[in-house]
């Protein structure tokens, strides 16, 4: 049974995971072991518990805690659970709460590349993509768009961070994903995906979505074709590497109009998964 602790000093230590350290140390929290993140919300909490991530704490509402969490907490084991009035949780986060409801959650290990693309026909690699909130819509894209897997360099944001899980709805914990290790083709020192060899070994052929010359339209039938299909995102900004571009198969751009060049990269995904996840649809 959880125990439930109202919150009498905002200064208290067993709260620095909420209030006072960064992200980087959130998830580095046990190092050399698996360390932590923070889910936002009952709905989130709910669906990363159901993908198999415990709960360390949780840091809610009084009102919260007896009603709409109550069930979750009941799910929660033995865990100690902070409670405070709306005003007093914003004092220690310094933000207002989505839903009145905070959880520390164990991280999992992650699979491998291997294991990822073993099953898969649509993957999505992400170089460099640096903004959490664009992580996060690009997975709840991919969750929704029929993509099997999300592939990261150690450029991208953590997909754990608080606010790519928030703007996800958690669908981080629904579709599969990794980074991308130095020993399969990405340079920790380098800002650019070195190669995309361990995804042809797979099987699979790579699309770039990029604006060039010899780009193909995204409705080219000889995407949708294609048994195994990477699609390859770029930073936000710069886009993808010159050297990426040229190590993919295909080159690939979304049909403009009014003069617009391109679109903000989660939204890009967002066209780019609906047509190209829709080839298990027309076979």
């Amino acid at each position: 049974m959880a125990d439930i602790i109202e919150i009498k000093d905002i200064h208290a230590p067993e709260l620095d995971i909420y209030a006072r350290l960064s992200e980087g140390q959130i998830a580095h929290y046990f190092e050399p072991a698996e360390g932590l993140f923070i889910a936002e919300s009952p709905m989130v909490i709910g669906r990363a518990m159901d993908a198999g991530y415990r709960p360390f704490s949780m840091l809610t509402e009084p009102g919260i805690a007896q009603g709409q969490g109550c069930e979750l907490i009941a799910r929660c084991g033995d865990i100690r659970v902070y409670t405070a009035e709306r005003e007093v949780l914003e004092q220690i986060t310094g933000y207002a709460l989505t839903r009145g409801m905070l959880c520390a959650m164990y991280r999992k290990p992650l699979p491998t590349t291997e294991q990822i693309c073993r099953e898969a026909s649509r993957i999505v690699v992400l170089e460099n993509v640096m903004n959490p909130t664009n992580v996060g819509a690009i997975f709840r894209s991919a969750a929704a768009l029929n993509m099997d897997g999300v592939l990261l360099t150690h450029g991208s944001s953590d997909p754990l961070y608080r606010r790519a899980v928030r703007v996800s709805m958690g669908t981080v914990f629904q579709i599969p994903w990794t980074f991308l290790e130095s020993n399969h083709g990405v340079d920790r020192n380098s800002k650019k995906l070195s190669e995309l060899q361990i995804l042809r070994d797979l099987g699979f052929r790579t699309a770039a979505m990029a604006l060039r010359e010899d780009s193909i339209s995204l409705e080219d039938s000889r995407l949708l074709a294609e048994e195994k299909l990477a699609i390859v995102l770029g930073t936000e900004g710069d886009g993808l590497a010159a050297d990426t571009i040229s190590e993919c198969d295909y080159t690939v751009r979304i049909p403009m109009s009014h003069g617009v060049d391109s679109l903000n990269v989660a939204a890009a995904s967002a066209v780019a998964f609906w047509q190209l996840g829709r080839r298990q649809k027309i076979e």
